[in-house]
């Protein structure tokens, strides 16, 4: 019986699988994705298209997804992959959210250098048609964040990897087992040098006992779109209010955030307790993703809570005035995520195999500079 050959075999062909795919493959290496459902029907399309680079943790991780927009837009230059340069927003609406923001720009230069800075309500509404105007004080500026269709977007990438650099992906194929330089799979034998495990939320079929011992807990998330709006008018940059400073780890250690933590616990228990914070993003073809929650555990219930999703679309009103907000689409996400401060999990369970998972909700923002730092580390 024939062995088929490959360099470089990956499991799962979600963002941070695809990302390793194509480090390896700019290596010169050949390279083949195994996928074991038929196409992307994981976290990787069920998220807003946020290459967020902003609120990632100042520092390393902030250049890392600054490398990974970088990819992004190469990417979208070769294969006309809609990707809008849009920036984003920071409305704040109450003192407090001002304080943070204007303590974030003071004490990162890197972010600066980039562009960030502090806009009046005026400059601010004057930005975007949709902000809200009603108690505006001010806004935080940031050019850096790029707006990708996820949908359309994961498609794009393993098309671009298999035409570009030939990479094999075999969707509805399943790993078995790994046995360097055996892997067994569902489509026959495979010889490699090394292994990529990127399975995301089955964390558990490979390598269990890595896993279970990694910290790694299933992130649950609820959603939702509305329909095209009205004159196709694009939204301009991406749209955040007050409580996102309070869930992104690039405000983690802001004197300011304190007091607004204690106000938002007060007065916002129901979003505080059910991981609320609220961004807004557009679609290639028009529509506005709004979210998001996050409830933590190994094992979750099915099922969507209505009034998480009220909340969700009652704090979008507070700084955001949508001009059709009637929601079309409804979903739940899941993914992996470390809740020890770990930004990623990269482990080497056996000699030249690499487990990397673990990113959050980042995997957009971060997997292709993370993938280049994992295959040429």
């Amino acid at each position: 019986m024939s062995v088929n050959q490959a360099d470089t075999v990956v499991v799962g062909a979600g963002i941070v699988g695809l990302a390793h795919a194509l480090a390896a493959a700019r290596r010169g290496e050949r390279v083949v994705v195994f996928e074991r459902d038929e196409f992307a029907v994981g976290a990787s399309i069920r998220n807003f298209g946020m290459i967020w680079a902003v609120g990632q943790q100042r520092g390393a991780i902030y250049e890392r997804a600054l490398r990974s927009r970088e990819i992004w837009l190469e990417i979208a230059s070769k294969t006309g992959l809609w990707a809008e340069q849009s920036g984003s927003l920071h409305l704040a609406h109450r003192p407090d959210e001002v304080a943070v923001l204007e303590e974030f720009v003071a004490a990162t230069p890197a972010a600066r250098d980039r562009g960030v800075a502090m806009m009046t309500a005026r400059e601010a509404l004057d930005s975007s048609h949709v902000a809200r105007p009603e108690g505006l004080l001010a806004a935080m500026w940031s050019p850096t964040e790029l707006n990708v269709d996820p949908r359309r977007a994961i498609p794009a990438v393993a098309e671009h990897l298999i035409s570009e650099y030939g990479v094999d992906i075999r969707f509805g194929t399943t790993v078995r087992s790994v046995d360097l330089p055996t892997v067994s799979t569902t489509a026959g034998e495979w010889r490699a040098g090394r292994v990529f495990v990127c399975s995301g939320n089955d964390f558990a079929t490979l390598y269990p006992d890595a896993f279970a011992d990694s910290g790694l807990v299933r992130c649950k998330l609820q959603m939702m779109r509305t329909g095209v709006q009205p004159g196709g008018r694009p939204l301009g940059p991406m749209l955040c209010g007050g409580l996102t400073l309070l869930h992104y780890a690039a405000f983690d250690g802001l004197t300011a955030r304190e007091a607004l933590a204690a106000r938002m616990n007060e007065e916002l228990p129901y979003h505080r307790e059910h991981g609320i914070h609220v961004l807004l993003s557009q679609t290639a073809d028009g529509r506005l993703t709004i979210g998001d929650s996050h409830a933590y555990g190994l094992t979750h219930d099915p099922f969507e809570d209505e009034g998480i999703n009220e909340a969700v679309l009652d704090y979008l009103g507070t700084f955001a005035d949508l001009p059709d907000p009637r929601v079309t689409e409804r979903w739940t996400g899941y993914y992996p995520s470390l809740r020890d401060g770990r930004t990623e999990l990269v482990v080497s369970p056996e000699p030249g195999v690499t487990v990397v998972n673990g990113v959050g909700g980042a995997g957009m923002t971060l997997s292709f500079g993370l993938a280049e730092e994992v295959v040429g580390g």
